[in-house]
């Protein structure tokens, strides 16, 4: 596995052992050049990203046999690219959106023929930690002054200018308007962000009045995220352009209702609520809605484990990568 822009040094366990896995430090050149030398002694190639199309494209030009698969990030490729990137596009042997929405996109912009894509939904992370002991939620909460009888909101922050979506503001504006019912609903971000929307972020508060009931944690590792989820009851997404994304799906997995959009590959499941609660979430009506709603009866709303796992379960993820990986093999 090459990285084009992980620093030297990052772990990587226990997911690859280090003799597998080589960083470049941001090092495009180099990254291009011992890709495509590496490429060239190999059957079949996947590219993680669109932006990682020129040495995939260099490669099957100039070693045709060898396959090249592209996995497509739900936001990169659902906006138009240059018209050198489409040629390259279309040399792909296969190309994996991680949802439907992201698969009809690809088709209608770059006119990618329907044999050539196939969904594979992101995966439960197989060394994600276990959901946190119950006994554990109170002194969660203690920790940040969070009461018992608290509501609290969770999403999984990741503050920056460039995104136009604004679904943070919403929620503060639903967290103000449902005080006047429940004096108790709580808003918690957990995670960095930058200091320029944090401070934008700050001064809706403060418009709002809400201070005392938005916390923000800052980073936090991994390995602790399970109690974050634990000590909280909603997860709310952070934009529509998630799709079966990690925090959609780690919210899952930590049992928790989930708030997210109709687009963008989450929408006209039919599985109900089980996979999350569906909702336009352009309207501040429906975010406000929405919250009160699963405050009345939580339990009602809370996913089905078993289809939590049957759908994006590591064993299934991973004989999805068999089959396509077989058929490439069999159809050279």
């Amino acid at each position: 596995m090459y990285s084009r822009d992980d620093e030297k040094g990052i772990k990587t366990q226990p997911y690859l052992p280090p003799p597998v896995f080589k960083s470049f430090a941001g090092g495009r050149l180099r990254f291009i050049v011992r890709s495509i030398r590496q490429g060239l002694k190999s059957k079949i190639v996947v590219l993680s990203h669109i932006d990682l199309l020129l040495p995939g494209y260099l490669v099957k030009l100039l070693s045709p046999k060898t396959k090249i698969i592209l996995i497509a990030q739900g936001i990169e490729a659902s906006k138009p690219i240059l018209s050198r990137k489409k040629r390259m596009l279309k040399c792909i042997d296969l190309i994996i959106p991680l949802n439907d929405i992201t698969k009809e996109r690809m088709k209608t912009l770059f006119d990618i023929p329907e044999e050539r894509l196939r969904v594979f939904n992101n995966c439960v992370d197989p060394f994600l930690p276990a959901p946190a002991d119950e006994s554990r939620r109170n002194e969660s909460r203690n920790s940040y002054g969070i009461a018992e009888n608290d509501f609290v909101l969770m999403t999984i922050s990741r503050f920056s200018s460039k995104e136009k979506s604004r679904i943070y503001d919403k929620v503060l504006i639903a967290v103000k308007k449902l005080h006047a019912s429940f004096r108790n609903v709580k808003y918690l971000f957990v995670g960095k962000y930058e200091t320029d929307e944090k401070e934008r972020i700050d001064s809706l508060i403060h418009d709002l009045g809400i201070e005392d009931d938005v916390i923000f944690t800052g980073f936090v590792p991994d390995g602790v995220l399970a109690d974050f989820y634990n000590m909280s009851d909603v997860y709310i997404m952070p934009g529509e352009k998630e799709g079966f994304g990690f925090p959609f799906i780690n919210a899952l997995y930590y049992n928790m209702p989930v708030i997210t959009g109709k687009s963008y590959g989450v929408s006209d499941h039919p599985y109900g609520n089980s996979l999350g609660i569906m909702i336009d979430l352009q309207s501040q009506e429906n975010i406000t809605s929405t919250i009160q709603k699963v405050m009345a009866d939580v339990k009602a709303f809370m996913p089905d484990r078993e289809l939590v796992m049957e759908k994006f379960g590591y064993p299934g993820y991973k004989n999805n990568w068999k089959t396509v990986i077989d058929e490439l093999k069999v159809h050279p």
